[in-house]
Protein backbone atom coordinates (compact mmCIF):
# COMPACT_ATOMS: atom_id res chain seq x y z
CA UNK A 1 0.00 0.00 0.00
CA UNK A 2 1.23 3.49 -0.82
CA UNK A 3 2.24 5.45 2.29
CA UNK A 4 -0.18 8.20 1.31
CA UNK A 5 -3.06 5.79 1.91
CA UNK A 6 -2.02 4.71 5.41
CA UNK A 7 -4.64 6.15 7.79
CA UNK A 8 -6.19 8.00 4.85
CA UNK A 9 -9.55 8.42 6.64
CA UNK A 10 -7.92 10.24 9.54
CA UNK A 11 -5.82 12.36 7.17
CA UNK A 12 -8.93 13.26 5.15
CA UNK A 13 -10.69 14.40 8.32
CA UNK A 14 -7.68 16.42 9.48
CA UNK A 15 -7.29 18.11 6.08
CA UNK A 16 -10.96 18.89 5.46
CA UNK A 17 -10.62 22.66 5.45
CA UNK A 18 -7.44 22.72 3.34
CA UNK A 19 -8.89 20.24 0.84
CA UNK A 20 -12.11 22.20 0.50
CA UNK A 21 -10.17 25.43 -0.11
CA UNK A 22 -7.87 23.74 -2.63
CA UNK A 23 -10.81 22.35 -4.62
CA UNK A 24 -12.60 25.70 -4.64
CA UNK A 25 -9.44 27.47 -5.89
CA UNK A 26 -8.95 24.77 -8.50
CA UNK A 27 -12.49 25.27 -9.78
CA UNK A 28 -12.06 29.06 -9.83
CA UNK A 29 -8.93 28.70 -11.93
CA UNK A 30 -10.87 26.31 -14.21
CA UNK A 31 -8.46 23.51 -13.49
CA UNK A 32 -5.45 25.16 -15.15
CA UNK A 33 -4.84 22.11 -17.28
CA UNK A 34 -5.06 19.77 -14.29
CA UNK A 35 -7.73 17.72 -16.03
CA UNK A 36 -4.98 16.38 -18.32
CA UNK A 37 -3.26 14.86 -15.27
CA UNK A 38 -6.37 13.14 -13.96
CA UNK A 39 -6.43 9.95 -16.09
CA UNK A 40 -2.86 9.00 -15.10
CA UNK A 41 -3.46 9.90 -11.45
CA UNK A 42 -6.67 7.87 -11.54
CA UNK A 43 -4.78 4.84 -12.85
CA UNK A 44 -2.05 5.32 -10.26
CA UNK A 45 -4.59 5.59 -7.44
CA UNK A 46 -6.36 2.42 -8.50
CA UNK A 47 -3.07 0.56 -8.68
CA UNK A 48 -3.06 1.00 -4.88
CA UNK A 49 -6.79 0.82 -4.09
CA UNK A 50 -8.89 -2.34 -4.40
CA UNK A 51 -12.57 -1.40 -4.44
CA UNK A 52 -13.58 -4.92 -3.40
CA UNK A 53 -11.61 -4.56 -0.16
CA UNK A 54 -13.21 -1.21 0.57
CA UNK A 55 -16.73 -0.72 -0.86
CA UNK A 56 -17.09 2.29 1.43
CA UNK A 57 -19.08 4.12 -1.24
CA UNK A 58 -21.64 1.32 -1.37
CA UNK A 59 -21.76 1.15 2.42
CA UNK A 60 -22.20 4.86 3.13
CA UNK A 61 -23.67 6.83 0.20
CA UNK A 62 -26.24 6.24 -2.51
CA UNK A 63 -25.98 6.87 -6.21
CA UNK A 64 -28.75 8.72 -7.99
CA UNK A 65 -31.05 6.37 -9.87
CA UNK A 66 -32.18 8.15 -13.03
CA UNK A 67 -35.06 6.78 -15.08
CA UNK A 68 -32.79 5.01 -17.60
CA UNK A 69 -31.06 3.33 -14.62
CA UNK A 70 -34.39 2.33 -13.11
CA UNK A 71 -35.62 0.88 -16.43
CA UNK A 72 -32.38 -1.05 -17.00
CA UNK A 73 -32.09 -2.42 -13.44
CA UNK A 74 -35.79 -3.32 -13.23
CA UNK A 75 -35.49 -5.29 -16.46
CA UNK A 76 -32.28 -6.94 -15.19
CA UNK A 77 -34.06 -8.01 -12.00
CA UNK A 78 -37.26 -9.02 -13.82
CA UNK A 79 -39.34 -6.48 -11.91
CA UNK A 80 -41.78 -3.77 -12.87
CA UNK A 81 -40.30 -0.31 -12.53
CA UNK A 82 -42.91 0.72 -9.98
CA UNK A 83 -42.19 -2.37 -7.85
CA UNK A 84 -38.44 -1.69 -8.02
CA UNK A 85 -38.93 1.92 -6.92
CA UNK A 86 -41.28 0.91 -4.11
CA UNK A 87 -38.99 -1.84 -2.81
CA UNK A 88 -35.58 -0.17 -3.05
CA UNK A 89 -35.78 3.58 -3.59
CA UNK A 90 -36.90 6.82 -2.00
CA UNK A 91 -36.81 10.38 -3.27
CA UNK A 92 -34.23 12.62 -1.61
CA UNK A 93 -34.40 16.35 -0.86
CA UNK A 94 -33.10 17.16 -4.37
CA UNK A 95 -35.84 15.13 -6.04
CA UNK A 96 -33.51 12.28 -7.01
CA UNK A 97 -34.17 8.60 -6.45
CA UNK A 98 -31.67 7.04 -4.03
CA UNK A 99 -31.60 3.76 -2.09
CA UNK A 100 -33.81 3.67 0.99
CA UNK A 101 -31.09 2.47 3.32
CA UNK A 102 -27.34 2.04 3.57
CA UNK A 103 -25.50 -0.10 2.83
CA UNK A 104 -26.75 -0.49 -0.71
CA UNK A 105 -29.17 -3.43 -0.92
CA UNK A 106 -27.27 -4.71 -3.96
CA UNK A 107 -23.94 -4.98 -2.11
CA UNK A 108 -23.17 -8.62 -1.37
CA UNK A 109 -21.23 -9.83 1.70
CA UNK A 110 -18.08 -10.19 -0.44
CA UNK A 111 -18.39 -6.53 -1.57
CA UNK A 112 -19.46 -7.53 -5.08
CA UNK A 113 -22.45 -5.77 -6.64
CA UNK A 114 -25.35 -8.07 -7.43
CA UNK A 115 -26.48 -5.75 -10.26
CA UNK A 116 -23.00 -4.82 -11.52
CA UNK A 117 -23.86 -5.45 -15.19
CA UNK A 118 -26.84 -3.08 -14.93
CA UNK A 119 -25.61 -0.72 -12.18
CA UNK A 120 -26.58 2.97 -12.14
CA UNK A 121 -24.52 5.42 -14.17
CA UNK A 122 -23.36 7.12 -10.96
CA UNK A 123 -21.83 3.83 -9.80
CA UNK A 124 -20.22 3.19 -13.16
CA UNK A 125 -18.54 6.61 -13.17
CA UNK A 126 -17.71 6.87 -9.46
CA UNK A 127 -15.44 8.29 -8.11
CA UNK A 128 -14.99 10.67 -11.10
CA UNK A 129 -11.23 10.86 -10.53
CA UNK A 130 -10.52 10.57 -14.25
CA UNK A 131 -12.91 13.25 -15.48
CA UNK A 132 -13.37 17.01 -15.37
CA UNK A 133 -16.25 16.44 -12.90
CA UNK A 134 -13.51 16.01 -10.28
CA UNK A 135 -12.72 19.73 -10.70
CA UNK A 136 -16.12 21.00 -11.81
CA UNK A 137 -17.93 19.76 -8.68
CA UNK A 138 -15.66 20.69 -5.74
CA UNK A 139 -18.22 20.04 -3.01
CA UNK A 140 -18.88 16.52 -4.23
CA UNK A 141 -15.18 15.81 -4.75
CA UNK A 142 -14.50 17.10 -1.24
CA UNK A 143 -17.16 14.77 0.22
CA UNK A 144 -15.87 11.87 -1.88
CA UNK A 145 -12.35 12.45 -0.51
CA UNK A 146 -13.67 11.43 2.92
CA UNK A 147 -15.40 8.33 1.50
CA UNK A 148 -13.07 6.94 -1.17
CA UNK A 149 -9.33 6.38 -0.71
CA UNK A 150 -8.75 6.81 -4.46
CA UNK A 151 -10.27 10.31 -4.37
CA UNK A 152 -8.14 11.20 -1.37
CA UNK A 153 -5.07 9.87 -3.19
CA UNK A 154 -5.70 11.88 -6.37
CA UNK A 155 -6.48 15.01 -4.37
CA UNK A 156 -3.25 14.74 -2.38
CA UNK A 157 -1.21 14.12 -5.54
CA UNK A 158 -2.82 17.14 -7.22
CA UNK A 159 -1.99 19.35 -4.24
CA UNK A 160 1.66 18.37 -4.62
CA UNK A 161 1.93 19.20 -8.33
CA UNK A 162 -0.40 22.20 -8.61
CA UNK A 163 0.48 25.77 -7.75
CA UNK A 164 -2.61 27.87 -7.07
Amino acid sequence: MDELLINWEQKAQEQQKANKQFLQKLQTKRGRGVEKLLPDMHDEAFSHVDCLKCANCCKTISPRFKMPDIKRISKYLGMKESAFIEKYLRMDEDGDYVVKFSPCPFLDADNYCSIYDARPGDCENYPYTDSFDFIKRPNITYLNSTICPAVFYVLEKLKKVTRL
